[in-house]
């Protein structure tokens, strides 16, 4: 293929047409393809098509680029501008009365464009107390996503009518967590609400039982690592700790069983082992329970599976 119909047809250049080397250069000032072995100028005249100014940090690259976040199930309207309630104008001037009242009332049809229907406005109100929530959890963003559809759900079958929003908000992050396998229990759920666990919990059994929502059961196993790195273990202790629970598990020892409880039996149990050696009133408060609770679970561990702990 000779150089004009290469130019032509456009392709893709992974060699050079001259001697076939594929040790190309692409000089991005001149817009030239050029051969480094025996110098020929495949391509001239480039069309750059990427953006116009450089960035050499993700956080310069992030300041300089001119688009906005991807649209998710959290922020629906992320790339929407939105009109400031401040009146000034560009440059920082403050505006006259009539612009200033002019600007408000375009701001608030404004918001009301945005919010058509008494469901998007409801689902607005519960985004806000979803951000809230997953602040004060440290929710990562897949929990989000899937705790809104669960709650979007709920509100197209009727079900939030009549009930708090933030109730059913809270309850719709504890199924998402049972369903992604985020160990959050409801209690550390209900903290950060003002209705309470009780409210919190009759709503989470509403969604099981009327929005199909199957949640898989609660595993210990997925308890233990937070319990560890709460109390700063290593990973070899951790490691024992999921092993321990991966027997009892195969002997049927923790069915029935708070799964908080069991895989705070099994750190202790494993911190024995390993001479990390933690108390059991801190384990139970790492894992939220009571000290009765870690007391009664590793001596029935300890007894079944026949593990011989240190004396102390």
């Amino acid at each position: 293929m000779s150089r004009e119909e290469v130019i032509e047809t456009g392709e893709y250049i992974r060699k050079c047409p001259a001697c076939g080397s594929d040790k190309l250069i692409l000089d991005y000032t001149r817009g030239e393809l050029i051969c480094a072995v025996c110098g020929l100028v495949i391509t001239d005249r480039s069309i750059d098509r990427g953006p116009e100014w450089r960035a050499f940090t993700p956080e310069e690259r992030e300041r300089r680029s001119r688009v906005g976040a991807p649209m998710t199930r959290v922020t629906p309207d992320s790339l929407v501008t939105v009109i400031d309630w401040r009146a000034r104008d560009a440059s920082g001037r403050e505006l006259n009365l009539k612009r200033k009242i002019e600007i408000l009332r375009l701001r608030k049809w404004q918001i009301r464009a945005r919010s058509q229907s008494s469901i998007e406005r409801n689902l607005q109100q519960a985004a806000q107390e979803l951000e809230r929530l997953a602040a004060q959890l440290g929710l990562p963003k897949t929990i989000k996503e899937q705790a809104l559809e669960i709650y979007r759900r709920a509100l197209e079958s009727g079900l939030v009518r009549g009930r708090s929003i933030e109730s059913v908000m809270a309850a719709s992050i504890y199924a998402a967590c049972r369903q992604l396998k985020m160990p959050r229990t409801l209690d550390e759920i209900a903290k950060y609400t003002r209705a309470g666990r009780k409210d919190v919990a009759r709503c989470y059994r509403l969604l099981l039982r009327e929005a199909t929502i199957k949640v898989p059961l609660p595993d210990p196993i997925d308890f233990a690592p937070k319990i560890g790195e709460s109390l700063k273990l290593s990973a070899t202790t951790i490691r024992k700790a999921i092993e321990i629970l991966k027997e009892a598990k195969k002997l049927g020892i923790t069915a029935g069983k708070d799964p908080a409880g069991l895989a705070a039996a099994a750190i202790y149990v494993a911190s024995l082992l390993s001479g990390e050696v933690r108390t059991q009133k801190e384990v139970a408060q790492a894992a939220q329970v009571t000290e009765v609770t870690v007391r009664n679970r590793y001596k029935e561990l300890a007894r079944k599976l026949n593990i011989k702990l240190p004396m102390r």
